[in-house]
This record gives structure tokens, sequence and C-alpha cells, in this order.
């Protein structure tokens, strides 16, 4: 099975930085993209950016483009989501999730298998 360990979030000034971790462990090998999606009060969980090992490549919704960066570190198994420019609007529990299925990043939460427990990022004014 794989487990999947959020950290990082906390308490950041709008306008600043902040780097999310997703460690992954177990069979890490069963899956392919590894996902960040987040959930601010009283709204849908989202998604944030997708990262694909066997393509290498990267996805994006609109409202981060620009300000987040998505990487990894493939002999720590750590996806990393680099958050820019943040605002309040970006206040949210921050998740991240493994799909193991092959083929082009997807961006629907049911499309994922494993989940972490979530980290909380705040924005201040």
């Amino acid at each position: 099975q794989v487990q999947l360990v959020e950290s990082g979030g906390g308490l950041v000034q709008a306008g600043g930085s902040l780097r999310l971790s997703c460690a992954a462990s177990g069979r890490t090998l069963s899956f392919d993209t590894i996902g960040w999606f987040r959930q601010a009060p009283g709204k849908e969980r989202e998604f944030v950016a997708a990262i694909s090992w066997s393509r290498s490549s990267t996805s994006y919704a609109d409202s981060v483009k620009g300000r987040f960066t998505i990487s990894r570190d493939s002999a720590k198994n750590t996806v990393y989501l680099h958050m820019d420019s943040l605002t309040p609007e970006d206040t949210a529990v921050y998740y991240c999730a493994a799909d193991v299925s092959f083929g082009n990043i997807r961006s629907t939460s049911r499309s994922y298998d494993y989940w972490g427990q979530g980290t909380q990022v705040t924005v201040s004014s």
C-alpha cells in the first residue's frame, strides 16, 4: 500500500511563500501521478497542481499558474509544492494524492486512489 504524508503548512503573510512536501512510502512504484488539492471552509475540494513520473509533465489550475511550482525529489520519494505570492484566497487545507493510472494528468479528486491527511495553510492580510 501507499502512504502519503503532507508537511510544510503554516501561517504566512500575504505576498509570502511556503513549500509544502508530500512524502510517499510503501509501494511507491504503484502510482504515476501525485496531485495537490485544496479545500477552503465552505468550498468544494479543488485541484491545484500535479506531476507525472512517466511523462515528466506538470499541470496547474489557472488560479495558481505562475505562482505555484510543483517538483519532485525521486531519491526521497517526495513531491513539493512551492507557493509564491500567496494571498488570503489561498487559505485552505492542502492535500496530496496519488493516482495509480497511467496516462494524462487528471484534475478530479475521484481519479486519485490514495490521500494524505492534509496540511493547513493560512495566509494573513
